[in-house]
């Protein structure tokens, strides 16, 4: 007998390789498979204005960073000893002001130049509830715990939203013609919207969405609201918050993401990789003994040989790291 419903994947027109440049934006979903997508070697730039959670506020940053326009010190609020920025996440918010604007321009000059070349856009869309300054009648990527009535709060539409994002879909056409998207919706439940107006947030954004991939080629939706909502609805899948996915649910997403747009050989890269990475996170009880020097010199020659045979996928950071431990051991002799 099956004791769960198990949710069918097609196939996707999408496939996904280490050859790609990816481009990921949205809420902690996109940082999850962002940071997995990294971990496996994969050419990615993960959300540059860190998290965001609805398509308002995503769209609009996907749109400055096609213009390309800084961001100055009058975009820059002060609250509780720190400098924000509206349109990004507190990752960026910094005690110094200069350090706080540094910090969003260089990701905003990565980002406009990954934008050019990227391959592949990977889109979660979290909440369809946003909330816009009042004074600024812009809609914030976060509040940074200003108070509420700085803000008024209300609910994007199906309409609004495809109308947003067709537009942006051809601006991101017209600079990058090949490019494909993969739309999302999370998960995390935004039970602070209450549990029925959670439901009604995420079918705007599920037959918005739906209707974005009937409008436009080269786009494909992965289903991961419902793999947890159905495949993942015990309690066990979930973090003491009740809303968040535990590590095991986020490698259950993953193993079924893999599943939909990787091919045989990427699935085999990500194996090798693990062998060599495995061996990179290994901690030795004697670090000063010759087995584990002689075990660090075959890690670099495995890592050396993977470089070789996959020259597009960089490994420089953890060769250097190994050529530094290794000649620093020589000297200590």
């Amino acid at each position: 007998m099956e004791f769960r419903s198990k949710i069918n994947i097609p196939p996707s027109n999408i496939s996904i390789s280490h050859k790609e440049h990816l481009l990921a934006f949205g809420s902690c979903f996109s940082e999850n498979i962002g940071r997995l997508l990294y971990e496996n070697k994969f050419n990615i730039n993960s959300n540059p204005f860190g998290i965001l959670y609805n398509p308002k506020s995503i769209s609009q940053a996907i749109n400055r960073i096609i213009e390309g326009k800084t961001f100055t010190e009058n975009e820059i609020i002060y609250h509780n000893g720190l400098y924000h920025s509206f349109w990004h996440h507190g990752d960026f918010s910094s005690a110094d002001k200069l350090t706080c604007i540094n910090r969003i321009n260089d990701a905003l000059t990565t980002a406009t130049c990954s934008i050019k070349k990227a391959d592949i856009l990977i889109i979660t869309f979290g909440t369809a509830y946003v909330f816009q300054a009042k004074e600024l009648n812009l809609i914030v990527g976060n509040c940074h715990k200003l108070p509420a009535s700085t803000f008024s709060r209300y609910r994007l539409d199906i309409h609004s939203i495809v109308e947003d994002w067709n537009t942006l879909i051809r601006m991101l056409r017209e600079i990058n013609p090949n490019l494909k998207i993969i739309f999302t919706v999370s998960p995390i439940r935004h039970l602070k919207d209450g549990a029925h107006d959670n439901q009604l947030s995420k079918s705007i954004l599920l037959l918005a969405i739906d209707q974005l991939i009937r409008n436009n080629e080269g786009t494909s939706y992965f289903p991961s609201y419902e793999i947890v909502l159905d495949e993942l609805r015990d309690y066990r899948f979930y973090n003491e918050d009740m809303t968040h996915p535990t590590l095991l649910a986020v490698k259950y997403i993953w193993q079924r993401f893999s599943e939909m747009f990787f091919n045989e050989d990427t699935a085999q890269i990500i194996k090798e990789w693990a062998k060599i990475n495995n061996a990179l996170n290994h901690r030795a009880i004697n670090a000063d003994s010759t087995e584990h020097k002689d075990f660090l010199k075959q890690t670099l020659l495995k890592l050396q040989a993977f470089n070789k045979k996959y020259p597009y996928i960089c490994c420089k950071k953890e060769i250097t790291k190994l050529e530094k431990i290794l000649s620093q051991t020589i000297r200590e002799k």
